[in-house]
């Protein structure tokens, strides 16, 4: 337990020290020495928890936002965990606007989608004991990963263009599609595919 914390520290080390660098330049110039050097360990030190810098991007991004959602009740908590993520947003808005720059929309998009597409998933799977209605994995997946994009996407737009809607619009926006719409795709997802009658084209 001993270890576990103290290697837990020594991964906040760096992505403070990543973050801290990161507000003086772009994220493509920071390098794995200016890492250690600032944070007085050795090169080992570094690969030991982290691949790369970008590996590096990766934990700090989970473990400051999207592990902190996971520990809400997504069924009902949806407007605090929304809310939680827009102000995150909001205070590191410089260091994800340099990240932006630096790896582009859709880069940056991957790393809300990764995490984001799990947490999607716990809250279909809550949609269908709540409706007593068991889906298909190929839908389950395509469900998941349409609500994830949309997600995502807001997120990316909220961290460049922060003034197109008040945070308490945007939390409202987004938990209202979810209450609204998820529960009632569910619910009127056919038992069996044979049932949509599908007509292949000749």
């Amino acid at each position: 337990m001993k270890y576990e914390i103290t290697s837990l520290n020594t991964k906040k080390l760096f992505a403070e020290a990543l973050k801290k660098i990161i507000l003086q330049k772009s994220f493509s110039k920071v390098t794995v020495s200016e890492l250690i050097r600032e944070c007085g360990v050795n090169r080992k030190t570094f690969y030991y928890h982290f691949s790369d810098v970008y590996d590096l991007l990766k934990w700090t991004l989970e473990q400051e936002a999207i592990d902190v959602v996971k520990n809400f009740d997504l069924i009902v908590d949806y407007e605090e965990a929304i809310l939680f993520v827009i102000e995150y947003i909001k205070v590191n808005n410089k260091f994800l606007n340099n990240i932006y720059d630096s790896l582009g929309r859709d880069e940056l998009k991957r790393f809300f989608y990764t995490d984001f597409v799990g947490i999607v998933e716990i809250i279909i799977g809550k949609a269908e004991e709540e409706t007593h209605k068991k889906l298909t994995d190929n839908f389950k997946k395509f469900l998941a990963a349409f609500y994830t994009e949309a997600i995502a996407g807001t997120l990316v737009e909220r961290i460049t263009h922060q003034d197109q809607q008040s945070k308490e619009e945007l939390v409202t926006y987004i938990s209202t599609v979810f209450r609204s719409s998820l529960t009632s795709v569910v619910r009127e997802f056919p038992n069996s595919l044979d049932s949509l009658n599908y007509k292949s084209d000749t």
